[in-house]
């Protein structure tokens, strides 16, 4: 996260907790005062905690990481590119139980090559 990304969002949490300091004064002071309508807040106080969720959304936003490809085989693609390293289900596919699918594939496939093509 950058130093502005983290400067956007520490003004947001500023904003944020000056707010719920806002509100709770609100709530003291109209519970105080016994009034008989609702304690509903005002609007500014509102306001300035919907303003601020907003800055710190967008400080999180501008400080996170890059997006992964939301396609499952550009994904894997990247993985096989890279040499595996990255693979989070590479500790299930050593398992010894497991069948090792791309060198069934390829046995097949030399089996099938190999066949003796019958004449029409």
């Amino acid at each position: 996260m950058g130093f502005f990304s983290r400067l956007i969002t520490l003004f947001g949490l500023v904003l944020l907790g000056h707010a719920g300091f806002s509100a709770h004064e609100h709530t003291v002071l109209s519970s105080n005062a016994r009034l008989t309508a609702s304690p509903a807040l005002p609007l500014d106080i509102v306001i300035e905690a919907l303003v601020s969720l907003v800055i710190i959304s967008l400080g999180l936003v501008l400080g996170a990481e890059k997006l992964k490809p939301v396609s499952w085989s550009v994904w894997a693609g990247q993985i096989e590119k890279e040499g595996g390293a990255r693979n989070p289900y590479r500790r299930l596919e050593e398992r010894y139980s497991f069948w090792d699918i791309r060198a069934k594939r390829k046995e097949f496939a030399d089996w099938i090559r190999n066949q003796d093509v019958p004449a029409k």
